[in-house]
């Protein structure tokens, strides 16, 4: 099985369309199972589409660009998790597959849920499919910091981990905001509750570099950085895990880099 992760920075990115197109060519070329999606927006001023998807969403364009590909395989599951640019974009989270979604998920790992009001109000969205006669559920995350006091971060994970079946194979996918190369932090907490990094899992893997430099929460970043994680709360056997979208391994779409990984179920 094949799984991306990647926070699309959403309508804020120069020539956004044309990375659009890079990713769904991307996307259909390698031919992944389960695809998480953070950061992934729409204009509030736009028109409805389909529930809560409004003409320009993100994930929705994403779609548009593999039909013209002539790839029908994707459905995506999206909702909001607050706003954003002044209150002129809704911003949210969103999983792509190309497998029968057997059931959706969405609940809040904030303790805020106003999401007109308050940007660091966090959502989780999650989807069981089936696969090879099997369900499995994959959630996208994107988690705060662990130094926040108004959301910290520990708060979000024990909130999180409380939704999970652990009596089924489940994966955390997504921007964790919390740096994997520091000791008795957040990367820490994650692996505490018993849940395993691809990235160590991986027969094969790269330096598993997802940010570098100063972006938008994390001002101050001096220092290369492991963020974006896919993870599982069973030690899988692992085939790959590689950054993508990195200048190296295809073109840079995001402030953050993709991650790749290829399981074994």
């Amino acid at each position: 099985m094949k799984l991306l992760t990647l926070n699309c920075h959403s309508w804020k990115e120069e020539h956004q369309l044309d990375k659009i197109v890079h990713l769904a060519k991307t996307i259909s070329g390698n031919s992944y199972d389960v695809i998480a999606l953070q950061e992934v927006s729409q204009a509030i001023a736009e028109e409805y589409v389909d529930g809560k998807v409004k003409m320009n969403n993100y994930g929705y364009v994403l779609l548009q660009e593999l039909k013209k590909l002539g790839n029908e395989e994707y459905s995506f599951v999206w909702d909001v998790t607050h706003y954003v640019n002044n209150g002129t974009y809704e911003e949210g989270i969103a999983l792509l597959t190309k497998h029968p979604v057997l059931k959706q998920h969405s609940f809040y790992v904030s303790q805020s849920e106003d999401y007109a009001g308050n940007w660091k109000t966090r959502r989780t969205v999650g989807a069981t499919i089936l696969y090879e006669d099997k369900p499995y559920t994959f959630y996208s995350c994107h988690m705060g910091w662990w130094h926040d006091e108004e959301e910290p971060f520990k708060v979000q994970v024990d909130k999180l981990l409380k939704e999970m079946n652990w009596d089924e194979q489940f994966f955390l996918m997504g921007d964790f905001n919390n740096d994997a190369a520091l000791k008795g932090e957040g990367y820490e907490y994650l692996l505490s509750h018993g849940l395993y990094d691809t990235y160590h899992l991986a027969k094969e893997k790269d330096e598993g570099t997802t940010v570098k430099g100063k972006i938008k929460g994390w001002n101050d970043n001096e220092h290369d950085l492991r963020i974006d994680l896919i993870l599982s709360n069973k030690p899988l056997q692992t085939e790959s895990s590689n950054v993508i979208f990195n200048n190296k391994n295809k073109m840079v779409v995001s402030d953050h880099f993709g991650v790749e990984v290829k399981v074994h179920l």
